[in-house]
């Protein structure tokens, strides 16, 4: 990352919500050119994310994880089901959902996997911003339980 490439700090420098919404804009928008070639948006993909990691989820589950309404889920995995990427075991109206991945759907999030890899290499790895790289390390302290 080069310093034309580094988010423009914001109006306070020590605003950590400013901060944050710049830095995600940024990789939010990385992201979504790298997902771009296999028909993915961030929203999509974490989408499949969900779902993959919880085989049978409901609308309802799904909603909260994904942070949306119900009824946002609800056209979401749609537009899934009818991409081939996910199934809707729903046995009839009013009962309980059961939504899971496709192998399809499957295969597409080992590629976004892969493409988010490459962002984060890209953004944070060892030739990147070393602002952003100690970005990096701090988030994964923070998030990294210890025992």
């Amino acid at each position: 990352m080069t310093d034309d490439d580094r988010p423009s700090p914001p109006t306070s420098p020590t605003s950590p919500s400013l901060i944050v919404l710049a830095l995600a804009r940024q990789v939010e928008t990385r992201l979504n050119a790298a997902l771009a070639p296999l028909d993915l948006t961030v929203g999509r993909f974490g989408m499949l994310g969900h779902i993959s990691a919880v085989p049978g989820i409901s609308f309802s589950d799904l909603a909260r994880m994904a942070g949306i309404t119900v009824q946002s889920a609800h056209g979401a995995v749609r537009a899934l089901v009818g991409a081939g990427l996910v199934r809707d075991n729903t046995a009839r109206a009013g009962s309980a959902s059961a939504i899971e991945i496709t192998p399809e759907g499957a295969r597409l999030l080992r590629a976004a996997k892969a493409a988010l890899r490459e962002v984060d290499e890209e953004l944070f790895g060892p030739d990147a911003d070393p602002i952003m790289r100690r970005v990096a390390e701090t988030i994964r302290a923070a998030f990294t339980q210890e025992p």
